[in-house]
């Protein structure tokens, strides 16, 4: 069913929409809708028309934007001035598919907190949000946070409702920590490697002083040979002098060079999660586990006959592509997941999607908190009805 658009030019239009008591779907640029579970809403609250750069102090290592300013334009901004998102926040459209056609919204980064591969250095995009306004499922305008790095008043809504998948307030206004840009970077890049031997070789990376800003494996496909990636960022001089102590570690292990322009293309590629994107008839599972566990989990793996994995993060986040079904594997790739890990179901038709529980399942008393958390904010559950749990 087509929904029924309801467009927002402003804050106090989203307010005025909601107060009119009717479940909407929220949409900036659209290449959200596909993740989490279909939302149950005859109406889609159209908010793109909020876009814009409101305020940017580079000094001050800020920006602030309208919620569905597109990605592309606030990196082409802090790009001019050798500044970046250093949560490195990664385009997942050649997985999810094309969506509306829209382009990536900071707001839709924010609402589903999807961080790349400099995540485990840099912090996710909850930890780069400094401030935002939103209006609540009550139709009321609010903020929180402030427009200062150093922000300790009340309580962190920003990080709570960053990963909220728009479940508990619509986004109008954020204020985003910004970083220096990296001067340049290199991979060290070892092939060969099975996932024991790559998890060693990034946690010794990672371990050390060389600094890593990136550690991957891709395993071999094709007929090619295994990948694993340790990239460099920052000064020349100190990029030089940290591979020169990461080789130092990797003796007896034949590794490449990559430069700049070679290693930037490899790891947007990683990011995007491309090796997994466009095959038919899968579902892609996005998995958070210790990293020492990762090769004993793809170990596990292998008793759910073919699959495609990528590991990121050093080992901590793997990426799993299976033959969809009706399930997704869901029951049988959650079996296989150590104590404490995450798996969320990312890619899979609307209505596998539905039927199964696409985020990891809570222990019963900690769904009652968020529920409990999340109706103080929309109690009549209008926003995004049934994206993060089925409707009751």
């Amino acid at each position: 069913m087509t929904p029924h658009i309801l467009k927002a030019e402003d804050e106090a239009a989203v307010a005025d929409i909601l107060k009119q008591g009717r479940p909407v779907e929220i949409a900036g640029g659209g290449t959200k809708l596909r993740m989490g579970r279909p939302v149950i809403a005859e109406h889609r609250l159209d908010v793109s028309a909020l876009s814009g750069i409101t305020l940017y102090e580079p000094a001050e290592l800020l920006m602030t934007v309208a919620a569905a300013t597109p990605l592309a334009q606030i990196e082409a901004t802090l790009s001019q001035h050798g500044q970046c998102l250093a949560f490195e926040p990664p385009d997942l459209s050649r997985l999810l598919g094309s969506g509306l056609g829209g382009s990536q919204t900071i707001g839709g980064v924010v609402a589903t907190n999807i961080s790349g591969p400099r995540r485990m250095v840099a912090g996710a995009v909850r930890d780069h949000v400094l401030g935002l306004r939103a209006v609540n499922g009550r139709g009321e305008i609010f903020r929180a946070g402030g427009k200062v790095v150093k922000n300790v008043t009340g309580y962190d809504l920003c990080k709570l409702l960053t990963g909220s998948f728009g479940t508990m307030a619509v986004f109008t206004e954020l204020t985003i920590k910004v970083l220096p840009a990296p001067e340049t970077e290199e991979t060290v890049a070892l092939s060969g490697l099975d996932a024991a031997q790559a998890v060693t070789a990034m946690c010794q990376g990672l371990g050390s002083s060389a600094g890593l800003s990136g550690a991957a494996w891709v395993p071999a496909v094709n007929g090619g040979d295994s990948l694993t990636c340790l990239r460099l960022e920052g000064f020349g001089p100190s990029v030089e002098a940290r591979r020169q102590r990461l080789m130092s570690l990797l003796t007896g292990r034949e590794a490449a060079v990559w430069p700049a322009h070679t290693s930037k293309a490899w790891w947007r590629e990683l990011r995007d999660v491309a090796p997994l994107a466009g095959l038919e008839d899968r579902a892609v599972w996005k998995v958070s586990l210790p990293a020492t566990q990762a090769p004993a989990f793809l170990q596990k793996l292998k008793t759910l006959g073919e699959h495609q994995v990528v590991l990121d993060w050093g080992g901590a986040l793997i990426w799993v592509s299976l033959p969809c079904g009706g399930d997704a594997q869901a029951v049988n790739l959650r079996a296989l997941l150590p104590p404490d890990a995450f798996a969320m179901l990312v890619v899979a038709p609307p209505a596998v999607r539905a039927r199964q529980s696409v985020f990891q399942p809570r222990p019963a008393a900690q769904t009652a908190v968020e529920n409990r958390v999340r109706q103080s904010f929309d109690p009549d559950g209008l926003l995004n009805p049934g994206r993060m749990a089925p409707v009751v």
